[in-house]
């Protein structure tokens, strides 16, 4: 091993727990077409089936395994008419012979959350489904282990992500640490066969330790955005406009403004 692995590879001696606060922030979200009412019911019933609190909790809890963390509590909820929320207390290290009611005192304060927005244009048949998940730890775990399979759990048209180091730990020397790891950028930990997928713009401001990137996908099918129909069954013109409005809706999430 080099002298610069081994460098790069020795742990940083802490005095007491590791105070660093990282918090990776995701918008992910899936843009749909649905042409006639039912359709645009059946979609909203797909959604909440296929991403219902029981199926979310089921991807924070593996979330949790690939960052490392032990869960202390979870609490989650359905919503009528539509929607679900998970929200789970992690900890670095195991905790024995506490309450769940008083898991919330504990000092390790890390956590995963996500909360689901599925909704519906009553009259252009735009389809938009968000999710948003924070996933917040302390210590030596971090969030950005999982953000390949977050990308991956759910179907990942636009995804908008925010990654933040806050407060600061010691050295056993007393010195300040205001992050404990290298990050350039978010893209950095990203999968390549993933990044080759998306288009990415990043804002960073690095003397914040405050990192921001934005991913489309590159390639537009109309099928995929298509409910329950292809575009063979539809006319050509009307095919153009679904195309013209699905793209003009994931433009203006990419980039936050309306676009005329």
């Amino acid at each position: 091993m080099s002298a610069a692995v081994r460098q790069a590879t020795k742990k940083l001696k802490l005095m007491g727990f590791n105070n660093l606060t990282k918090s990776l922030s995701f918008n992910i979200y899936d843009i749909c077409y649905a042409r006639t009412p039912e359709q645009r019911k059946a979609y909203i019933e797909y959604i909440d089936e296929a991403y219902n609190a029981e199926r979310l909790t089921e991807i924070l809890t593996e979330v949790s395994h690939i960052i490392g963390a032990n869960i202390l509590n979870v609490a989650r909820q359905d919503y009528d008419p539509q929607g679900a929320s998970v929200t789970m207390l992690i900890s670095e290290e195991p905790v024995e012979g506490i309450h769940k009611d008083s898991v919330v005192a504990h000092l390790d304060k890390s956590h995963i959350t996500v909360h689901t927005y599925p909704e519906v244009h009553p009259d252009d048949g735009i389809c938009t489904f968000r999710a948003d998940i924070d996933v917040s730890t302390c210590g030596q775990i971090s969030p950005l282990k999982a953000l390949n399979y977050l990308i991956h759990s759910f179907e990942s048209d636009i995804v908008i992500m925010d990654y933040r180091v806050r407060g600061f730990t010691r050295n056993v020397r007393g010195m300040k640490h205001f992050i404990d790891h290298k990050i350039d950028t978010i893209q950095d930990f990203i999968a390549p066969n993933v990044r080759n997928h998306y288009d990415m713009i990043d804002v960073n401001v690095y003397q914040e330790n405050i990192f921001h990137t934005k991913m489309r996908l590159k390639e537009f099918k109309l099928d995929n955005y298509l409910f329950n129909e292809t575009e063979r069954h539809l006319d050509p013109k009307e095919a153009r406009r679904i195309r013209k409005s699905v793209s003009h809706e994931m433009q203006e999430i990419y980039y936050a403004r309306n676009i005329a």
